[in-house]
């Protein structure tokens, strides 16, 4: 069962848990980024499939833990106040997921990579995306790509950030609901890659390893939020989410 743990040196272990580390600590600051984090961090050196296996375990717990920081009943409202997202953006991760294990290497890291990029890039320019009115087409496009990006890569944050922030969510608020839609999409991708066999006996102790470094490092994150200047912080987090994702990116024209 854990015969790719055996395969690890004590160095990749490491590595692996440092990155988890890492990308909780992010999410407890910033409410995100967690998955891009680790499918980046872990993609850099682990096949795309095992690092998108690693990651399936902290983004359901991690996401747990925020979208019932301020109860049951809030979380039930941002349910209700975002289910075409949520609807269609399961549906649509449920499907994509089945397709991971068909793909060439270097389609998965230009999956992965291209997005994370792209929403870094966008993200450090600041672009306004104040003028925006949403619709329910709009929520359920969104929605949709999103799941497909989230079953592809395990990576749903860049589109699901840009919405909420395009309706000027306000912080708190858009902490829980981003713990709520990655929560439950979190759920799905467990069932998804159980299904498409990504997540499986010998490659589940590895994502469960990873468990317990990210919620460290959240708790670590949620303890800086008062003390550290948050946007320069989180600036600093884009660019390295852009330096990873522009590697991933390099390993799948190039090898």
């Amino acid at each position: 069962m854990d015969a790719i743990l055996a395969n690890f040196t004590p160095a990749t272990l490491f590595l692996c848990c440092a990155i988890a580390v890492l990308a909780g600590t992010i999410k407890g600051l910033v409410g995100f980024a967690m998955p891009m984090v680790l499918i980046s961090g872990l993609g850099s050196f682990l096949e795309p499939e095992l690092a998108l296996a690693g990651l399936i375990l902290p983004t359901v717990v991690t996401n747990g833990v925020q979208a019932l920081g301020q109860g049951v009943q809030a979380a039930w409202q941002s349910i209700k106040r975002f289910r075409l997202f949520l609807i269609f953006g399961g549906a649509a991760l449920l499907i994509s997921a089945q397709f991971v294990r068909v793909l060439p290497n270097h389609v998965m890291l230009l999956i992965i990579g291209v997005p994370v990029a792209l929403f870094a890039i966008v993200q450090l320019v600041g672009l306004n995306l104040a003028s925006f009115k949403p619709t329910a087409r709009k929520e359920i496009a969104v929605g949709t790509f999103a799941g497909v990006l989230g079953g592809m890569s395990g990576v749903w944050g860049p589109p699901t950030v840009a919405y909420l922030t395009a309706l000027g969510t306000e912080k708190s608020e858009q902490m829980r609901v981003q713990g709520v839609i990655y929560g439950l999409g979190a759920v799905l991708l467990v069932v998804a890659h159980v299904g498409s066999g990504v997540l499986r006996a010998e490659t589940a102790p590895f994502s469960l390893l990873l468990v317990f470094p990210a919620l460290a490092g959240m708790w670590l994150g949620a303890q800086m939020q008062g003390r550290i200047d948050q946007a320069g912080f989180r600036k600093a987090t884009l660019l390295v989410l852009l330096i990873a994702s522009l590697n991933l990116i390099r390993r799948a024209v190039f090898g």
